[in-house]
């Protein structure tokens, strides 16, 4: 783990291509001026909390003990963070089933077999 400059994070700006393959920007989740905080912050949040960048200034203190929970939200920042974090750690409802729900219909060709699976838990 290598201790870098502060500056260094701002030279590339931060996506999340499993999460948000179009960019922030253009997912419709976060308004623009959050979705440039993301892009412009996120990789000096993903370096303070992963601990490869120590917090130097106030500002930097401030963000982190608001996106670790120990301070109120005040800022853009913290806001579009948080509202990331709610995004991607949100629980996703799956179906074993799939998705497409099949009618029944009595003029069915009856051809059709239709197949029942048990699966024992």
């Amino acid at each position: 783990m290598t201790i870098q400059d502060r500056n260094s994070f701002f030279t590339r700006q931060y996506s999340d291509p499993a999460n948000y393959p179009y960019g922030f920007s253009r997912s419709g989740d976060f308004s623009i001026s959050e979705s440039k905080a993301l892009s412009e912050y996120g990789l000096l949040i993903c370096a303070m909390l992963d601990g490869s960048y120590i917090p130097e200034t106030q500002e930097d203190k401030d963000l982190l003990a608001s996106i670790t929970g120990k301070k109120p939200i005040s800022s853009v920042v913290e806001r579009a963070w948080d509202k990331y974090q709610k995004r991607i750690n949100r629980q996703k409802h799956i179906s074993i089933y799939g998705s497409n729900n099949v009618a029944n219909d009595d003029d069915a060709d009856s051809s059709t077999v239709d197949e029942e699976i048990d699966i024992d838990v």
